[in-house]
């Protein structure tokens, strides 16, 4: 890798981004302006549930909670598809107290014309917990997201005295095509030099499309992982993290990358 400099700090630096294409836009942009190659292949995708009626259920309801949880801008604009389909007015929803897991979480709600309640001191699962555990005792609570996921939110509520309903409202899965992808990147003399991860979802199909090639790749590529909860699953999969965000946002994420680098070649 080249020496950094100060408007372009990752020039010369190969960066594989995995986010869903449909997210991959902003995240690439952002670093393409501060020099760096990106390669753009999904390790995750975003697919409907294979049923919407509990999530129809709990719309067609809303009026009966309390509070409403969403845990990311995928959760949000799924639910929002069946807002409209059902035909609900913002005025059904304006009763709800929101939680939104993070400010991309809340940019998406916002933009809908809701305004949201409460955003944690971290964007962990953990986090939306101490915030709310003081404010949901004998409350109904919805919380929207994605069909695999931490347990965390709706089991430490219910401790708190909250009535706690979860519905799915979309699903991630393993994009196939980027399998052959991956593994003929990872390759080449044009493999990255660090591979970003996004969410504990993005870790976890990396590591099934990649399958038994990782364990020659670790030496001369980086994982960059955009939080705690994130890392953790990168090395139960045994895969160290070499960078992560100290905010656990693509802002985080980014500086984070731009530190590490700077912190190479100062070595």
């Amino acid at each position: 890798m080249r020496k950094p400099n100060e408007n372009h700090p990752l020039a010369g630096t190969r960066i594989l981004i995995g986010r869903a294409r449909h997210q991959v836009a902003s995240l690439s942009a952002s670093l393409r302006g501060l020099g760096a190659a990106i390669i753009e292949i999904p390790f995750i995708e975003i697919q409907r549930p294979k049923s919407y009626q509990p999530l129809d259920d709990a719309l067609k309801n809303i009026k009966s909670y309390d509070w409403l949880i969403l845990t990311s801008a995928n959760g949000v604009e799924a639910m929002w598809q069946r807002v409209r389909k059902l035909r609900i007015t913002r005025q059904n929803l304006k009763h709800l107290r929101i939680a939104a897991i993070g400010p991309a979480t809340k940019a998406a709600i916002v933009k809908h014309g809701l305004k949201v309640k409460m955003v944690p001191e971290e964007y962990v699962a953990e986090s939306v917990v101490k915030g709310l555990r003081d404010k949901i005792k004998g409350k109904r609570v919805v919380l929207v997201r994605a069909k695999v996921a931490r347990d965390v939110i709706p089991e430490e509520l219910r401790k708190a005295g909250a009535q706690v309903d979860v519905v799915e409202a979309y699903e991630t899965v393993v994009p196939d095509k980027s399998r052959s992808r991956l593994r003929m990147l990872m390759k080449s003399s044009r493999r990255p030099h660090i591979v970003t991860f996004t969410s504990s979802s993005t870790a976890k199909n990396f590591a099934e499309l990649i399958g038994e090639a990782r364990d020659g790749i670790q030496n001369d590529v980086q994982f960059a992982s955009i939080g705690p909860v994130t890392s953790a699953t990168l090395r139960e999969l045994q895969m160290p993290v070499a960078i992560e965000a100290r905010e656990f946002t693509m802002g985080g994420l980014i500086r984070a990358i731009v530190l590490a680098r700077y912190a190479q070649t100062a070595l």
